[in-house]
């Protein structure tokens, strides 16, 4: 029986609600925290994220620590039954450390250091930068790591970046010798004999430089991997630095962009996963698109762990930082909050408490305006939220109970990128995969976001567009998950290189040639204004007919066992396969392979969700725009039925007994839902 997860924090075993809190921006006015903690019980808020930006306040000058301001703030907290996730401050350090040690500045992969400023601009590498926060954190860990009010440990902030400085090259070499042993081995991992770029000492390598080497892909990705190592080792000297005086505490560091880390590595030092979204809400006809989207990111790092995570940054109105600053409509916080919530979050948090006065920021969005008070629509929203977080409160340590699963690896997505054909126009990787979740997000199926080296044997659908990199040990583990009764998709671009971004050999798609019962021999990239096509064929066994657009890729595809469902209808290769499916074992394999757009894909996943045996949370069919996602521990499941749709909406529900978990009401039949409308509900299991 499923089960729930262990509180994140004994102190707090509930939803959390609250913000980033800064009062060392108004260490001026005492007014001001007592103002903000009369404010925050009026939001419902019961945690901040606290002093991530705080080290020059913390340490104004050089082995100079200040900490009665912080001593005075947490100790409100704990009189008023709010509690903080206190943040180590690395995220910026102070003047005073770049003036005296220069080496803590990052240097750019052009090779010139930056000056002060900024965040994010700080060398991983450095002992100097390493020592200093140690220091500062052990005397964070000393004089807090027992305090009633502090639940956990907030690390650093959205780390992120590289550094191409001396120490970074000598630790980046350091670990090629790890890895590879010989510089023999290194050179045919990087198929350097191409353009003679055979390395003949250690030293003469390098990371990626714009007026340097660029284009040896395997170095590329390797560089890659060593900065997510680097950046975890980093994270993993914080976390011990502020574990000294309470190893109980959990730890998590707020993720937020994909470029440069895989997360799946980190995610192996945390305690609990946190994440940052700012989705640009309103930016299209409706919101169904971008709802899609964010529930993709909502279940990938839901999947890091397989456990409940963090929300801990989102906006309770705009950003002042993208290209157009909407406000959210009326509805849509409480929606796009229980939309992480119904994705696995057990937490709603925002930046920012305050609006800072001054500086970058000043126009972000927060609960507490700049005119200082309560009487805002955006306050009384995070408000309202509060008492709806009390109300679903019983819902926090549930797990997802997903049995479809989207293979989506960050080498494979960086090699993707890496790759220079077939459309460096762009081959759209990542809106590829979000597609291919978005039609099973339709169906309201939960869905987990998982790696090549996950287990996959406790899914029962696994969808894996363009899996460019491809080791021959995922096509084993694909090759099983199939033999032994899985439902498999993918799509052209699939098997194409090994983890070194060589080729296969031997025909495409490589490991997975067995399994799919096809042999790829020509990929076709089209242009923007380019079209071809599939027509269904007559009775296949997915039951739907017709032709649909396909755009942008075109595979030449053999069959060696597959049955062909559909065809291309254009070009010199109309007729040949578009659409496969190979049994295997007890099993199917189905590849796409041309790039179709969501009419197919919606119709595509309807079949194969009934295929696969995939259980929909509710036996209904769906309108357009309406998902519904579940959580459950086992005696009862948790509802969440959504409408990113733009218009009223109205779901019939099943048989089975449903209760407002806000109203107490008891439900049944239709279910209406306003624009921007959510509604938690509770059932049997």
């Amino acid at each position: 029986m499923t089960k729930k997860f262990p509180p994140i924090s004994d102190k707090l075993p509930v939803l959390m609600h609250g913000a980033d809190y800064n009062p060392d921006q108004w260490l001026h006015d005492p007014k001001v925290l007592e103002e903000d903690i009369r404010m925050m019980k009026l939001a419902n808020c019961n945690v901040m994220a606290l002093g991530m930006f705080s080290w020059a306040a913390l340490e104004p000058t050089e082995g100079v620590f200040t900490f009665e301001w912080l001593d005075k703030v947490l100790d409100s907290f704990a009189e008023n039954g709010i509690y903080a996730w206190l943040s180590t401050p690395s995220g910026a350090r102070p003047a005073w450390m770049s003036a005296r040690y220069p080496e803590v500045l990052r240097v750019e992969a052009n090779r010139v250091r930056n000056l002060h400023g900024m965040r994010h601009n700080h060398c991983y590498t450095s002992p100097v930068y390493r020592e200093k926060t140690a220091i500062i954190n052990g005397k964070l860990a000393e004089r807090y790591g027992n305090h009633p009010a502090v639940i956990g440990w907030h690390i650093s902030n959205e780390l992120g970046g590289d550094c191409h400085c001396d120490y970074c090259q000598d630790a980046f070499r350091a670990w090629l010798k790890e890895k590879y042993g010989t510089l023999e081995e290194l050179n045919f991992a990087w198929w350097t004999s191409f353009w003679a770029h055979k390395y003949t000492d250690w030293s003469q390598i390098e990371s990626p430089a714009p007026h340097g080497e660029s284009m040896v892909h395997g170095q590329n990705l390797d560089w890659r991997r060593f900065v997510t190592d680097q950046m975890t080792d980093y994270c993993d000297h914080e976390i011990k630095s502020v574990k000294t005086a309470n190893p109980d505490l959990p730890a998590t560091t707020n993720m937020h962009m994909i470029e440069g880390l895989d997360y799946r590595k980190l995610a192996k030092i945390l305690d609990v996963i946190s994440w940052d979204v700012y989705p640009t809400w309103h930016d299209y006809k409706n919101d169904i698109e971008l709802g899609a989207s964010i529930s993709f990111w909502h279940d990938l790092y839901r999947s890091l762990q397989q456990k409940p995570f963090l929300l801990m940054e989102s906006t309770p109105s705009l950003t002042n930082w993208q290209p157009v600053s909407k406000l959210k409509q009326p509805g849509m916080h409480k929606l796009s909050s229980l939309q992480a919530v119904a994705h696995g979050s057990d937490s709603v948090q925002y930046f920012q408490w305050r609006k800072s006065r001054g500086s970058s920021e000043k126009f972000h969005g927060a609960v507490v305006d700049h005119v200082g008070h309560e009487h805002t629509r955006v306050f009384k929203d995070v408000a309202d939220l509060g008492r709806t977080l009390a109300d679903i409160s019983e819902i926090a340590g549930t797990p997802t109970p997903a049995k479809t699963a989207i293979l989506f690896d960050w080498d494979n997505r960086w090699a993707v990128q890496d790759a220079q054909g077939p459309r460096n126009s762009g081959i759209h990787y990542e809106e590829t995969v979000i597609a291919h979740h978005r039609a099973i997000w339709e169906q309201g199926v939960p869905t987990d976001i998982i790696g090549s080296e996950d287990d996959f044997s406790g899914y029962k659908l696994i969808v894996a567009p363009m899996l460019y990199l491809c080791r021959e040990e995922t096509g084993r583990k694909l090759e099983k998950f199939v033999e032994h009764g899985g439902t498999l998709v993918t799509t052209y671009w699939s098997g194409i290189v090994d983890e070194h971004d060589l080729c296969h050999l031997g025909g495409f798609p490589g490991p997975l040639r067995k399994t799919l019962g096809i042999w790829a021999e020509e990929i076709e990239g089209l242009y923007d204004h380019d079209r071809n096509g599939i027509a269904m064929a007559e009775g296949n066994e997915l039951g739907f007919a017709g032709s649909f657009e396909s755009h942008e890729i075109c595979e030449l595809i053999h069959t060696e066992g597959a049955e062909v469902l559909g065809t291309y209808t254009d070009s010199f290769y109309a007729g040949r396969p578009a659409l496969t499916v190979n049994r295997f074992g007890q099993g199917r394999a189905y590849h796409m392979a041309t790039r179709l757009k969501d009419d197919f894909l919606g119709e595509f996943y309807k079949q194969i969700v009934d295929v696969a045996g995939v259980d929909r949370v509710i036996h209904t069919e769906l309108p357009a725009g309406v998902t519904a996602q579940v959580r459950t521990d086992g005696e009862f499941d948790y509802v969440f039925v959504m409408n990113f749709s733009g218009q009223e909406q109205h779901v019939q529900l099943d048989d089975r007994q449903y209760v407002n978990m806000e109203t107490g009401e008891a439900l049944s039949g239709k279910l209406t839902l306003p624009v921007h409308g959510v509604v938690v509900l509770k059932r049997p299991a």
